[in-house]
């Protein structure tokens, strides 16, 4: 009962139950960055590692449209996303994200965490390093100030407010809490399934070792037929 009502809640946009940081974190990314940004290597149905149950994630992926061919007219038609399909990105195409942006393309979050240089902690830096820029700095246009930058500046405008996010765990949704939690979120996205692999890995170590005893067992008793006397 307790998966279903997270799962449920997780999905109905704001309101999840969140009990983990990846969970907040999912609730983040929905909320705030899936506005801009895409994850096009993790799928609806990837989410049951999150505790969200298959009917949740069914309604999840009725809610985005995808593409789907070409109607009688060769006009591009879509179609509602199912739980095999992936999340994919807010805009229909690479052009359309740019148009968006002043040019510049939202990186994909599928696997940040593992491609940004610096890891997951680089993005928790990045995140909570925005501020006023000091008087007298003139910053490129379009570009907004941040110390984590080498630069001190990024295109990406700041996307964490205090506040802006309510966690009905009871947590309080601040810059570095939001930041530590959508970051925990990225980080299961770069391994969607690492925890299967763990559990597949644990099975057939212990197959294996099973199966080592029943061998050492047969070819004892085969040696000691062999060195009987007649």
């Amino acid at each position: 009962m307790k998966r279903f009502f997270i799962a449920t809640l997780l999905l109905a946009g704001g309101s999840a139950h969140a009990s983990t940081p990846e969970q907040r974190g999912f609730q983040v990314f929905r909320q705030i960055c899936s506005s801009c940004h895409s994850l096009n290597y993790v799928t609806y149905s990837d989410l049951t590692g999150l505790g969200v149950s298959v009917p949740d994630i069914k309604s999840y992926a009725s809610q985005h449209q995808v593409p789907d061919g070409l109607d009688e007219d060769g006009d591009p038609k879509t179609r509602p996303a199912h739980p095999s399909d992936h999340i994919g990105s807010p805009y229909p195409s690479e052009s359309m994200a740019r148009m968006a942006n002043h040019g510049g393309l939202p990186p994909d979050f599928s696997r940040l965490a593992l491609t940004q240089e610096g890891g997951p902690q680089r993005i928790i830096h990045i995140l909570k390093s925005y501020t006023a820029p000091p008087a007298g700095t003139k910053l490129p246009l379009g570009a907004f100030y941040n110390t984590a930058m080498p630069h001190l500046h990024i295109a990406m405008p700041q996307p964490l407010h205090d506040g802006q996010v309510k966690y009905a765990d009871g947590t309080t949704a601040t810059i570095p809490q939001m930041a530590n939690d959508v970051t925990a979120f990225l980080n299961w996205t770069a391994r969607p399934h690492l925890k299967a692999r763990h559990q597949t890995g644990i099975f057939v170590l212990a197959y294996l070792a099973g199966l080592a005893v029943l061998l050492g067992i047969l070819k004892r008793r085969v040696w000691k037929r062999l060195k009987s006397p007649e």
